[in-house]
């Protein structure tokens, strides 16, 4: 029987950019509107579409080899899973999500001390758990299902949210006290499938296309013919990772220089480089940068 590795992606808010991650690193992922098992161009690959809540639950129960799930899940449910790596990336921009605890604006609630005894609404009650007890505070947490943020002052006194932005708590007039805790998604796997050879080899050579294809974003590949006179005017103008490739052309006096910047940069660079003799510039999009 082939082998197979059993990975769960994350339904819900971050699905979407995980999957375009995933094709970006080189692995098409074909969806459904409810389907949860979705199929790949990778053979090996057996996929499960769940909550990120729970998916560090069923990778730490040995029912999954490996998944994507954030940091924050994980810390949660106190899974003991293998960091494989961090992902940095979030549902809707590169910001990490941040655990944070809120109150009105007009709150005389000023640090974390002030609630002892207090109400706490949160759906991340392990973290807010662990986090109160590191500061010896004891108060009543109670799950919310939602829309927590209307429930201040009326119904409880504070909660524990979770945002990348902070916008929507601005919006409604609350308050940051204190982050509890700052997660990015994270590549796990349990202790089980690490230790199998075939499956942690197939592990991190997806994570490394993952990983890859993050190095990439936001950055562009830059090439050009010049006069080779010109070559340190442009060598001292160019923000590369590394240093550029320079190779010799078929034409006296003349050199190709190829680079990596970031896409912000090219605009301001281009015309420079122009001035400084540059022809037959090109500027190209990277999927993947492995270092």
């Amino acid at each position: 029987m082939a082998n197979k590795l059993k990975i769960a992606l994350p339904k819900g808010s971050l699905q979407e950019p995980t999957l375009k991650l995933l094709e970006k690193a080189g692995y098409n992922v074909y969806t459904s509107d409810r389907g949860l098992r979705p199929s790949s161009d990778d053979a090996d690959l057996d996929i499960y579409m769940i909550r990120a809540q729970e998916i560090g639950g069923y990778i730490d129960s040995g029912f999954l080899d490996c998944g994507i799930t954030g940091l924050d899940w994980a810390y949660e449910n106190r899974a003991d899973l293998v960091d494989m790596a961090e992902l940095q990336y979030s549902r809707a921009t590169t910001r990490p999500t941040k655990w944070v605890l809120v109150v009105p604006e007009n709150s005389p609630i000023k640090t974390v001390y002030d609630l002892e005894g207090k109400r706490i609404a949160t759906e991340g009650i392990g973290i807010t758990e662990r986090y109160l007890e590191e500061k010896g505070v004891k108060a009543d947490i109670e799950f919310s299902w939602g829309a927590t943020e209307v429930k201040v002052p009326d119904l409880v006194d504070a909660i524990v949210d979770v945002t990348e932005t902070g916008n929507s708590i601005r919006a409604n007039n609350l308050r940051i006290v204190d982050t509890l805790l700052t997660s990015f998604p994270h590549f796990y796997s349990s202790k089980g499938a690490y230790e199998d050879a075939w499956k942690r080899d197939k592990m991190e050579r997806l994570v490394l296309m993952l990983k890859g294809a993050l190095d990439a974003r936001d950055k562009v590949g830059l090439k050009m013919n010049l006069p080779e006179k010109s070559l340190q005017q442009v060598l001292d103008t160019l923000p590369s990772l590394r240093r550029p490739t320079v190779s010799q052309l078929a034409e006296d006096g003349w050199v190709a220089v190829e680079t990596v910047i970031e896409e912000t940069v090219s605009r301001k660079i281009i015309p420079t480089l122009k001035e400084l003799g540059a022809e037959g510039i090109i500027e190209y999009p990277l999927n993947k940068l492995v270092r």
